[in-house]
């Protein structure tokens, strides 16, 4: 069915911005580069992707009448840290299982940035030795059953929400918004640059894009370190959402594009790359990442313009999906 049929409940303030980076361009000297701003899309714990995918799950939590929004990540997952949010402003409880996802000496990880805020909204957090892994977690599972055992009824939740039935159906979504935002500027974006890591957010977006008459490039620069997982879940997930809003045709191997080389030998670890993009988008835009994320996105798009992947003929939107709040773990950067 159209996704214009599928419940949301909006927490977003509408249409996320969208804004021309020309220091930026001017800088790199290739293709016109604007931002899509996922930071500040929601008034909610600071927003972020998450947010937008969640508008399409909290009609199901409600009508399934759970009582608990049950959810995973790491220590400094921005996802959980939007759960929390959402359950505070339904009324509801959050239950977050924390790993230890990233191999990173700041002693304050645990407790700074993004965790810090969840335990102010009022969730339980729990924590895990665990490290890293994009598939579904036992960890997660028994905190479902705990919650049950104590009377509750859970809503499960997985890591990013993209193992999710309708995990994919927020960037869908963003793609028809898009769409529209182009009209409104008398602009077309010829190619869409994104981090992809549990992948939903990146398969919602080429399922969306698929259904629309123009041809676009949807690049998904992989921040997981774990290439083929996140490659085979993105196109599970793009093939799933389409179908799911009627795309009326298979989606095609070269719809989906993950391409490394900015991740680093391990998630969550920054490299020189990352580095080098982080200081220059807040140097000439003011425009903050995070290490984790979008440092490692941008520094995809910062080589992908340069080398002339992207040519200089295109106009290029970057899809940034927040996370700063998580820098607060990173405090030993940029001394």
């Amino acid at each position: 069915m159209p996704i214009s049929d599928f419940e949301r409940y909006p927490l977003t303030f509408g249409p996320s911005p969208i804004h021309p980076l020309d220091r930026l361009t001017k800088h790199l000297g290739g293709a016109q580069l604007w931002a899509k701003r996922e930071d500040v899309n929601s008034g909610l714990a600071f927003g972020g992707n998450k947010t937008r995918k969640l508008e399409y799950l909290v009609p199901d939590a409600l009508a399934k009448g759970a009582d608990t929004l049950v959810s995973i990540g790491g220590y400094q997952s921005n996802h959980t840290r939007q759960v929390a949010a959402v359950a505070a402003k339904l009324g509801l409880k959050a239950r977050l299982v924390q790993e230890n996802w990233v191999d990173w000496p700041d002693p304050l990880t645990d407790r700074v940035g993004n965790i810090m805020l969840s335990r102010m909204m009022g969730a339980k957090v729990t924590l895990d030795s665990a490290g890293f892994d994009i598939g579904i977690r036992s960890s997660w599972q028994q905190a479902i059953e705990e919650v049950e055992a104590e009377g509750g009824k859970p809503y499960a939740i997985p890591a990013g929400a993209s193992e999710h039935p309708l995990g994919g159906l927020g960037f869908a979504n963003w793609a028809y918004e898009v769409e529209q935002q182009e009209r409104e500027l008398g602009v077309f974006f010829d190619t869409i640059v994104v981090c992809t890591v549990t992948g939903s957010t990146h398969a919602g977006m080429i399922a969306g894009f698929a259904g629309q008459e123009r041809p676009r490039r949807v690049i998904g620069i992989d921040a997981s370190a774990t290439i083929e997982k996140t490659r085979d879940q993105v196109g599970r997930i793009a093939r799933h959402t389409a179908q799911l809003i009627g795309l009326d045709r298979d989606l095609r191997d070269d719809e989906i594009t993950v391409l490394e080389g900015w991740a680093g030998d391990e998630y969550g670890i920054p490299v020189e790359s990352t580095m080098e993009a982080m200081r220059l988008g807040a140097s000439l835009e003011a425009m903050i990442t995070d290490p984790v994320y979008e440092g490692k996105s941008l520094a995809g798009l910062i080589d992908l313009v340069i080398s002339g992947d992207i040519p200089r003929t295109s106009t290029v939107l970057y899809a940034h999906l927040g996370g700063q709040p998580a820098l607060n773990a990173y405090s030993g950067l940029f001394r």
